[in-house]
């Protein structure tokens, strides 16, 4: 496809401006490309795409002794999209031969096949070496992209990344020993939690290593009067306003509460914050986990045992002063334990902490502005999964993607949310069979919006995630709305720059040693209509209109490519007509 047949999918994304944009990357025969500087406005103007069922039951059971598929190709492609990565052929047959509930109870059932730290176990990353291993955060990026683009348990891994953009902990400012493995430590601890209870979770990550690290509570100390010292408030506020309850008291439907003044009111102070540091002091890394110090440097380097489990406690360090907050009194000299349960007891049981997570929840999974019924009816199972079971992580997942709201295909123009980079480029890597040539999977930090994704996994820039749950695109139709779009916090034209320029490189040549794919469809490079439709069923569930479709066919078939056409030649067009989807904003837009 030459430049100038650009010009005919210019409409693909009907933005003012239209770029080409050069690839930084030394590929000795670059694609062609279409830049998207208007994508924040597209969001209220693209449509919802065609081929898409607006109904949930798909279609109906006739008499004849085959049974029907519950659902609609479509159906189940948008259904698998929103639960995990990727819509392949024996996905989509495997939901419509099942029902949505079924399908998520076996995936609930799955097992792990390969944790973060047993990958870098194998690989030679847990092992002291003299090339200083042990300080190298980079084999923590490597682990990341390895997890997400390798192994079974799809819905587990979408759903702990979902959950690693709500307790956040970044690898960037974590360092001494271990970084790495402390990461993987926490991955896999959210992995290992994403089914079970969100007390439970709330706890492992409190006492996490890497989590101790991040927000401090690693070496937090008890008062000292002589000195002046104060216990170290970075957890404590953090658990509060994003962790938990948050800033404001919240309606169940996730609405805010307010005052007689109509002003919104506030589910904590300062006092609250300095009584609950007092629970989080006396805690450390838990040397007493390693087996063997090296003597190979000038220091001692541990094994990397304590970067597991739980962080160790220390009576001597902790304050028995009395903790108030929140309306709760853990009374002075309360064993550290103790006191730590009656904090997150007081946390998991707030009002606020149902609505708060679930509604965060769906944003990351279904829509950015979910109605309050959508966000009461989730928030609702939060509180009681039906058999008076609090905080049943199992149950609120199936209730966000089982709802109405998830299962029906909107039809205004503000509905869904923007694919986030790491979804996408994990999307098109697992669609398109990504292997790496070598096993190293040399992925590094892919968190720079000029060359590369703007975002990357475990990688946030701060404990507030890569965007604010509440973030509005200013001087848009959405904010004259009124509407969220969280995700559009690291969308700009820099960020589209560098999210087409990589995906342009990596669908033609990789990215280190990790490489995708195409015989899934390379049958099809002679047929640009086939080409076009299987690309709209696996990427986007038909969620491109078919003005869309058939731009994109159109200037795929401005260069002819039959039977006799070289290998380049089939392979190009390949490689444009994923790059024309992935660039497109009903593909961006995910509903």
């Amino acid at each position: 496809m030459h430049n100038n047949d650009l010009a005919k999918v210019s409409t693909v994304s009907t933005v003012e401006e239209q770029l080409l944009i050069e690839s930084p990357y030394p590929t000795p025969a670059p694609i062609p490309v279409v830049g998207l500087t208007g994508l924040v406005t597209l969001t209220a103007n693209s449509c919802g795409g065609g081929g898409g069922s607006t109904t949930n039951g798909g279609s109906t059971q006739t008499s004849s002794a085959v049974p029907q598929p519950l659902y609609s190709k479509a159906e189940a492609a948008r259904f698998l999209l929103q639960t995990q990565f990727t819509a392949t052929d024996d996905e989509i047959q495997s939901v419509r031969n099942s029902s949505y509930d079924a399908w998520l109870s076996a995936q609930f059932n799955a097992i792990i096949d390969q944790t973060g730290a047993q990958w870098l176990t194998a690989n030679g990353h847990a092992t002291p070496a003299h090339d200083g291993n042990y300080f190298n955060p980079v084999f923590g990026d490597w682990m990341a992209w390895n997890q997400l683009l390798t192994g079974t348990g799809q819905v587990r891994k979408r759903l702990a990344l979902a959950l690693s953009e709500f307790f956040v902990v970044s690898l960037n400012p974590i360092d001494g020993f271990w970084p790495p493995m402390l990461i993987a430590g926490y991955w896999d601890l959210l992995n290992a939690k994403v089914f079970d209870n969100f007390r439970n979770l709330l706890e492992d990550i409190s006492l996490n290593p890497a989590m101790g690290f991040y927000l401090n509570t690693k070496g937090n100390l008890k008062e000292d009067a002589a000195s002046g010292r104060q216990p170290d408030e970075n957890y404590a506020r953090e658990v509060m306003q994003l962790f938990s309850i948050g800033l404001y008291e919240l309606n169940l439907d996730g609405t805010l509460k307010t005052n007689a003044q109509g002003n919104p009111i506030e589910t904590y102070v300062q006092s609250d914050i300095t009584n609950l540091a007092r629970v989080f002091t006396g805690y450390d890394w838990d040397y007493s986990k390693v087996t063997q110090q090296s003597g190979f440097e000038s220091y001692p380097v541990p094994t990397p045992e304590f970067t597991s489990g739980r962080m160790a406690f220390d009576a001597k360090k902790h304050s028995n002063l009395a903790v108030n907050f929140l309306g709760t009194t853990i009374p002075e000299n309360t064993p550290g334990a103790d006191a730590l349960r009656i904090a997150l007891d007081t946390l998991f049981n707030h009002a606020n902490t149902g609505p708060f997570f679930c509604k965060q929840m769906i944003q990351r999974l279904v829509t950015s502005n979910p109605s309050p019924a959508y966000v009461q009816r989730v928030a609702s199972v939060f509180n009681n999964n039906g058999s008076g079971v609090r905080g049943d992580l199992k149950s609120v997942w199936r209730a966000i993607l089982t709802d109405s709201e998830a299962r029906t295909l909107p039809t205004n123009k503000t509905a869904g949310k923007l694919r986030e980079p790491i979804v996408r480029l994990t999307q098109i890597a697992r669609t398109f069979n990504v292997s790496s040539t070598n096993g190293k999977w040399e992925i590094y930090d892919l968190s720079n919006a000029d060359t590369a994704l703007g975002q990357a996994p475990l990688r946030s820039p701060s404990v507030f995630n890569y965007f604010r749950p509440g973030y509005v695109p200013p001087n848009t139709a959405m904010a004259a709305q009124g509407l969220l779009a969280p995700e559009f916090q690291l969308h700009n034209e820099t960020s589209t720059a560098g999210y087409i320029n990589l995906v342009t490189y990596f669908i033609k040549s990789g990215y280190a040693d990790v490489k995708i794919n195409l015989s899934a469809i390379e049958s099809l490079a002679t047929d640009a209509k086939a080409l076009v439709e299987w690309l709209n069923l696996h990427l986007t569930a038909n969620q491109l209109s078919s003005s869309t479709t058939d731009l994109i066919q159109q200037a795929l078939e401005a260069t002819p490519v039959t039977a006799t056409s070289s290998s380049d030649a089939k392979s190009d067009r390949l490689y444009a007509a994923i790059l024309l989807v992935a660039a497109s904003p009903e593909y961006l837009i995910q509903k």
